[in-house]
């Protein structure tokens, strides 16, 4: 599935939008992926339109009033807990990795949660920290942000194929 994600985000990124389903999952048989591979990547992507959809960031001043009944949204000043469920999948490596994007400032508690939804709904578990920053890319591409350089940068490069100064 990932591997679709990634040639969906390569491909039609710049686009501001992916085209329509019927059209994409053409487009993505003739490119040669497998038939269930593209039907998960479709759900997961119609998953990702109707989660980010439903986060907006919630004012200051009304933290009761929800966006959507999927999700309460948070508070930029919330802590983030998460059960037992969640740590599983997730994983430790994507746990930190969570973590270092919110405390730079980088990864705002609302796409946070979308973040978080669309991990859960990936398959393998522990999600792999390749896949989680494939979906990170796929969040922000969804409320139609770029991260900044120095992000893209993380988010795309091998760290293995880094030089150490």
């Amino acid at each position: 599935m990932f591997e679709v994600l990634v040639f969906v985000y390569e491909n039609y990124y710049a686009d501001e939008g992916y085209p329509e389903p019927a059209h994409l999952q053409r487009k993505l048989s003739a490119v040669g992926f497998e038939a269930d591979e593209i039907e998960e990547a479709m759900a997961w992507l119609n998953g990702l339109s109707t989660a980010s959809r439903g986060a907006r960031p919630v004012p200051e001043a009304l933290p009761t009033v929800p966006a959507d009944p999927w999700v309460r949204l948070p508070l930029a000043s919330s802590v983030r807990i998460y059960p037992q469920y969640e740590q599983n999948h997730l994983g430790p490596q994507c746990l930190g990795f969570i973590s270092f994007l919110e405390s730079n400032g980088v990864l705002p508690a609302h796409m946070r949660e979308v973040v978080i939804d669309r991990a859960m709904a990936a398959p393998g578990s522990p999600v792999a920290l390749d896949d989680l920053k494939t979906i990170i890319l796929m969040v922000f591409w969804s409320f139609g942000l770029e991260p900044d350089a120095l992000v893209l940068d993380e988010l795309c490069d091998n760290p293995s194929d880094r030089v150490a100064h």
